[in-house]
């Protein structure tokens, strides 16, 4: 069983700037099948953005997402992991601030991102998240 963070992240950076709009943001989340994107400014994590953040947080509340920038939806400051934590640090981190991802960060650059499902994976394989997260996307449009 995999015992750091950096053993069972998803690696890699999916990112936009701050003022990018969150129809990019989505587009973004639609071409790399993820729920979120870290919002960066050059290699400073400004927050993270996720699909749920975009329809509760612009959408519902009538903002038009050709026009409203990530920053200004994004969770700030997002809790962060290393990734020689140990897999338990971020287990208690996502319960205690009740977050389903957190971003990878060392000497303050983004590297990755660790969810539930890559936690599911690593630490209990046969359960239904874990079979969830490891499934293929459904690319039908019916």
């Amino acid at each position: 069983m995999a015992q750091l963070v950096r053993e069972v992240m998803t690696a890699g950076v999916a990112a936009v700037r701050p003022d990018a709009s969150l129809v990019e943001a989505a587009q973004l989340m639609r071409a790399q099948d993820i729920g979120d994107v870290l919002v960066a400014d050059g290699d400073l994590l400004v927050g993270v953005v996720t699909d749920r953040d975009i329809t509760v947080r612009a959408v519902a509340e009538g903002a038009d997402p050709l026009t409203v920038n990530a920053e200004t939806v994004c969770t700030p400051d997002p809790v962060c992991v290393g990734p020689d934590d140990e897999v338990a640090t971020a287990v208690r981190l996502m319960r205690r601030h009740a977050v389903r991802r957190l971003p990878v960060v060392e000497d303050g650059r983004p590297l990755g991102v660790v969810s539930l499902g890559d936690l599911a994976i690593s630490q209990d394989p046969g359960s239904v998240l874990a079979d969830i997260s490891r499934a293929e996307p459904n690319t039908d449009t019916a």
